[in-house]
């Protein structure tokens, strides 16, 4: 136990020190009032572009890094999603993102189900008891579904599993495969928003973002996979 108590507390203050060590270095070399401007963003998205059109494979493979450590560290979704679409474009960018996703989810899978297994049994085995029966009918189709349905903080639904023993190669194809819809549809909006910043020289409207194609159709298309998901959800987890 003491054990286990010292390696919590050593990762914990490493976290700590990353994500300070990015926030300082990241906030020391832009300020607010860039991070917020239309000018910052533009010049921005040529900087990339340009980077993309000279070294893809470095520019790939420093995101697919970055995605993977980004994941371990508990972070979620959203934000690299926005921005592997931004950079690379729907295709590509889902393509790295999921991969960089699929394999940080599973490393935090490792590593919880290494240092903190009987911590998460502890906590959460008697709420999702019921579950335990479904995963041993079928772990591979229940874990899949887990994964697609979400709903759980996507660092806790990373880590959850371990109450179950689900086998590592299940927790990664099925994490691969469940994930990758809404995936899609996050990188599609951000591939729209770079297709509007280069269009418009100026800051667009927002009536002219819900009016783009790029933009609503992915947007229709996640709310209805929400939909979807919601009344899946309710079905997975009724007990």
């Amino acid at each position: 136990m003491e054990k286990s108590k010292k390696v919590k507390i050593t990762l914990g203050l490493f976290y700590l020190l990353v994500v300070s060590s990015f926030l300082y270095f990241f906030l020391s070399k832009f300020t607010l009032e860039e991070l917020t401007s239309y000018e910052f963003i533009k010049n921005n998205r040529d900087y990339f572009f340009g980077l993309k059109q000279t070294n893809l494979f470095l520019i790939s493979l420093i995101f697919l890094i970055a995605t993977i450590v980004w994941v371990i560290m508990a972070g979620f979704g959203l934000p690299v999603a926005l921005l592997a679409g931004f950079i690379f474009g729907k295709w590509l960018g889902t393509f790295i993102l999921l991969i960089g996703m699929t394999v940080g989810a599973t490393i935090l899978y490792i590593l919880g189900n290494y240092f903190f297994k009987e911590v998460i049994k502890e906590k959460f085995l008697n709420r999702f008891k019921n579950l335990e029966i479904k995963f041993k009918k079928s772990e591979f189709i229940y874990l899949l579904i887990y994964r697609f349905i979400g709903g759980i903080p996507f660092a806790l639904s990373n880590v959850l599993p371990c109450i179950f023993n689900v086998r590592v190669s299940n927790f990664f194809w099925a994490t691969l495969i469940g994930i990758a819809p809404q995936l899609f549809l996050l990188v599609s909006i951000g591939s729209g928003l770079e297709k509007i910043i280069e269009q418009n020289l100026e800051a667009p409207r927002i009536i002219d973002l819900i009016y783009s194609p790029d933009i609503y159709i992915p947007i229709i298309a996640f709310g209805v996979l929400l939909v979807v998901a919601i009344i899946a959800r309710k079905i997975f987890y009724k007990k």
